[in-house]
């Protein structure tokens, strides 16, 4: 079973409408105790980033989250879940993240040519960095993916395992042991994503720790 976290913000039921398109077991929940009960962990979130570490925290689940981490196991975060999960953003101002991934969340116009269009939206081509995660084990290099973001986890060489081109590189995908988290929405990518959630769901802590 898979504990999709409610605290607050995120695209919450869409993301649970995915997991049973692909035959597998998630609920929404905001018990720490069906979370530390659950197989696995996904975090969602949409919306400003303080905000949603402000949430988090007061809820008590960020170091529910963090403890089952520490524990083994596995979790993805999508959109401004994954950027939740590195060490700070900047996004107006400075605020503190989970710090599970090294990096930190910055503007894409930090890399984008001034004439593309910010937020960036749309459907871009995945390309894998090294050997191919076992996030992406039944999808294939330049399948597509569907982005809405206007800032991207930096400084993360050391975990990005995908990255779209969008009149630069930016950070699509990242992954260090048991942390995983895609910056694109699986449950808004059709087929591509599905498949992506298939392989979450399939994924054995051995593989990745």
């Amino acid at each position: 079973m898979i504990a999709i976290v409610d605290y607050g913000v995120g695209n919450l039921f869409s993301l649970k409408s995915s997991f049973a398109a692909i035959g597998e077991d998630a609920f929404v929940t905001s018990s720490a105790q069906e979370i530390r009960d659950a197989d696995k962990i996904l975090l969602p979130g949409v919306g400003a980033f303080e905000d949603a570490a402000k949430k988090l925290r007061q809820s008590g689940l960020a170091d529910v989250v963090c403890q089952e981490v520490e524990n083994g196991k596995l979790l993805l975060g999508i959109c401004l879940g994954m950027q939740l999960l590195f060490e700070k953003s900047l996004e107006y101002g400075e605020h503190e993240g989970l710090g599970l991934l090294k990096g930190v969340i910055r503007p894409i116009s930090e890399v984008v040519p001034a004439q593309y269009k910010i937020p960036h939206m749309g459907w871009n081509a995945l390309h894998f960095c090294g050997e191919k995660h076992p996030l992406f084990k039944r999808i294939q290099e330049e399948d597509c993916v569907y982005f809405v973001h206007s800032y991207h986890a930096a400084g993360c060489e050391d975990s990005m395992i995908a990255y779209a081109e969008y009149g630069g590189n930016i950070t699509a995908a990242a992954a260090k042991g048991n942390v995983m988290g895609c910056q694109f929405h699986p449950e808004k990518s059709a087929d591509v994503g599905l498949d992506i959630l298939k392989a979450f769901c399939e994924m054995k802590e051995e593989e990745v720790c």
